[in-house]
């Protein structure tokens, strides 16, 4: 849907939808799911607004547990789907309990990192302490953001290519000094990049047995 548009759903008891234009609807039951997904392109299309079709579907987000056998979802593991960021699926905790966890969807996780090394390249002759003063912005603003818990992984790796980047484009500075990593892991001693860190730890609530 446009940016511009604002839809308000209908708000039944204990039901309100804020104003959005990339929605979520949970539905408990697979018929109301079913009846709603045919019904919404002909109400949006009286007002002259259109579903995207590649990034509308019906996704079976049931526990891996109680997922109907022999569904789409069953067959192909694509139970899952992307909002705000992240790729929401459903994991166990350590406890052993089933919960909605979220990691770095990958379409995110590789626009960021093209940013990384776009801003390499166009600054690899500043001076490294200038470089490693905006990168260290970009790390920390990306544990900020994606840095929840159950993402570590995510923003770990994140964290290691961008060191990996950092010394490519280093690299390319001069053609009579290479940088190797054994001279980049000096370097990142005087130098260091903030380290992955979990910045806004979440408590997922444990689904019902």
């Amino acid at each position: 849907m446009k940016r511009e548009f604002h839809v308000r759903f209908y708000e039944g008891p204990g039901a309100k939808f804020p104003r959005a234009t990339r929605p979520v609807l949970l539905f408990a039951h697979e018929k109301d799911a079913r009846r709603t997904f045919e019904v919404l392109p002909k109400r949006f299309g009286k007002y002259g607004l259109a579903l995207h079709p590649e990034k509308t579907r019906l996704v079976e987000f049931r526990r891996p547990d109680r997922r109907s056998s022999g569904s789409d979802d069953d067959r192909s593991g694509t139970g899952t789907f992307d909002l705000l960021g992240f790729t929401h699926y459903w994991g166990e905790s350590r406890s052993g309990k089933w919960i909605v966890k979220r990691k770095t969807a990958k379409d995110r996780f590789r626009r960021a990192l093209a940013r990384v090394a776009q801003w390499c390249r166009e600054h690899r002759h500043d001076k490294v302490r200038v470089q490693q003063q905006a990168l260290g912005q970009k790390l920390r603003g990306h544990y900020g953001y994606f840095g929840i818990t159950g993402n570590f992984v995510a923003i770990a790796r994140f964290w290691h290519e961008t060191k990996r980047l950092w010394r490519r484009w280093l690299d390319r500075r001069s053609q009579r000094s290479r940088m190797s990593w054994e001279r980049m892991n000096r370097l990142l001693e005087r130098h260091p990049l903030p380290q992955p860190r979990i910045m806004r730890p979440l408590l997922p609530r444990a689904a019902n047995p």
